[in-house]
């Protein structure tokens, strides 16, 4: 079986030869098979700068903001508001009743809704607490899931409203309608308590299993004041701005547009059923690009800073937002809080990359053997620092696969991000896709998102996904529906060997995108095989 690495070495350029003069090699361990000036830029890129966040804790930022704001808007959604003040009002007498229900301290409390003003109330009550939120978007997770989720993490109590209430499953713990509580004028008042620490989880996020149950990864306190309290992770969020809120709040990057914007005192704008309409309505938007490739720029001339995640951005997505607005292209899985590299993109750049390790946070292009490769030469991406997350909840298993020590930093973990990059001369990162997605067609490797790339290249196309149809034939997409196939396959041409070509490219007037915003592969996969048993 041919790995990775073996698929790189085929086709992929020798590293630059090191320089003569070699600068002084870092004391760093585990370098020992680089060149002095390449052990110097791994150390100089793969290490952000230190910075301590402005608060040990999302938890004391948003008491900060909600005691020093209180007149300040919190939360719009429609016509509903809530005030910072209110805000505290509502949340300190819900974590009242959830204490007074068993809810402690280090406790997991299920938020089974939708987004609303209920929805932001249940999550500023847990961080009162200091129990962790647990969110769950209903009406699109199985309810399999939520009965699975609320096990997993032995949830003390479901957070909910009435609307959703009747519909959940039995999940074998009290159910709290936050609509009700927020109604009820009887007084209530949370006994005095120590606050959150930076080490306390402040929410659990479930991601994809390889089983077919979803996966818990526990977030800390700390993991997040690191990303939303420093720069670029905070985007700028303060008060008198307002962020949209357009994700699925099961996805980790709704945590950066919710918590980032309570933390830093900014107003959240929750979307309704028009992402449009909302992005027009703020000054900060976050995104995936996929979502982002279906708002017209022309329209948003408020938004002032643009970020996305969570898959490859095409380059002209972002030169052209980047000619209104500061956007940041921006990577991390879920287990290293977020996002753990952002850059700002300038159309000069010669690549569009996924920027720098942000503070705090580590970056390692390293191979199978997690030894360091030169500089330049493409790998596995690791990440370490303050973003890595203490690991999966209840799958000892798992962690041990997907996080490791770190052998350049003694006492401290890294991850196993499964993403392919190289580092550029400047510094900077340039990814190329998941590992799942670098394949052998007829014996050559082929990386998909750079087909899809390539394909975005062309006229007309606003964004494009590839597929390696039962591991043996490429099938190209590209949207809208008028973009032309024909000029996409000549991009890919120009641009890849010949052997890159797909065999069928695909017109729709919209790429499938999964509840979280991104390319809902699998759904194209059904979409091929519909299209080669026609013809």
């Amino acid at each position: 079986m041919q790995t990775y690495s073996s698929l790189f070495s085929a086709l992929a350029p020798a590293p630059a030869p090191c320089p003569a003069a070699q600068p002084e090699r870092p004391d760093i361990p585990g370098l020992d098979g680089l060149c002095d000036a390449d052990a110097a830029r791994f150390a100089a890129f793969g290490w952000g700068p230190r910075e301590t966040p402005r608060f040990a804790t999302v938890a004391a930022a948003m008491s900060r903001q909600m005691a020093e704001h209180p007149e300040e808007t919190a939360v719009e959604h429609g016509d509903r508001r809530l005030s910072y003040g209110m805000l505290e009002h509502y949340a300190l007498r819900l974590a009242a009743t959830l204490h007074a229900a068993g809810v402690r301290q280090g406790d997991a409390v299920c938020l089974y809704l939708t987004r609303s003003v209920e929805m932001v109330v249940g999550i500023a009550a847990l961080q009162k607490l200091g129990a962790a939120h647990v969110p769950q978007h209903v009406g699109v997770a199985p309810e399999g899931a939520l009965v699975h989720i609320a096990a997993q993490t032995r949830a003390r109590a479901v957070l909910t409203t009435s609307a959703h209430a009747p519909a959940l499953p039995d999940c074998g713990v009290r159910v709290i309608e936050i609509d009700r509580d927020m109604a009820d004028p009887a007084p209530r008042r949370l006994p005095e308590m120590p606050p959150p620490g930076p080490q306390d989880t402040a929410m659990i996020l479930f991601t994809s299993g390889t089983t077919g149950l979803p996966n818990g990864v526990q977030v800390t306190q700390a993991n997040l004041a690191n990303v939303l309290l420093t720069a670029p992770g905070d985007l700028g969020m303060a008060p008198g701005l307002r962020v949209g809120q357009i994700l699925s709040i099961a996805f980790d990057m709704a945590a950066w547009e919710t918590l980032g914007a309570l933390a830093n005192g900014a107003t959240l704008v929750l979307r309704g059923r028009d992402i449009q309409e909302t992005a027009e309505r703020v000054d900060i938007l976050i995104a995936t690009p996929s979502i982002l490739a279906g708002l017209d720029p022309a329209r948003c001339r408020r938004i002032r800073t643009v970020a996305v995640a969570g898959e490859p951005c095409p380059r002209p997505l972002a030169d052209l937002w980047s000619l209104q607005a500061a956007f940041y292209n921006s990577c991390g899985p879920t287990e290293t809080t977020i996002i753990n590299t952002a850059a700002r993109h300038d159309p000069r750049k010669p690549v569009l990359s996924i920027g720098r390790p942000t503070p705090n946070n580590s970056v390692y292009i390293l191979d199978e053997a997690l030894a360091p490769l030169p500089i330049g030469e493409k790998g596995e991406i690791w990440a370490g620092g303050a973003g890595v997350t203490p690991g999966y909840l209840d799958n000892p298993a798992l962690s041990a696969e997907r996080y490791r020590p770190d052998p350049f930093r003694p006492g401290q973990m890294m991850f196993r991000t499964r993403d392919l990059g190289r580092w550029t001369p400047e510094g900077e990162l340039e990814h190329f896709g998941r590992v799942d997605d670098l394949v052998k067609i007829r014996g050559f490797r082929v990386e998909l998102d750079g087909v899809s790339a390539a394909m975005e290249a062309a006229p007309g196309c606003r964004r494009a996904a590839t597929l390696a149809l039962d591991g043996r034939t490429l099938v190209g997409f590209v949207s809208p529906a008028d973009a032309d196939p024909g000029k996409a396959a000549e991009a890919v041409m120009e641009r890849l060997p010949y052997y890159c070509l797909p065999a069928r490219i695909i017109a729709l007037d919209e790429l499938p995108r999964t509840p979280r915003g991104k390319i809902d592969k699998r759904a194209l996969a059904a979409l091929a095989r519909g299209a080669e048993a026609d013809a």
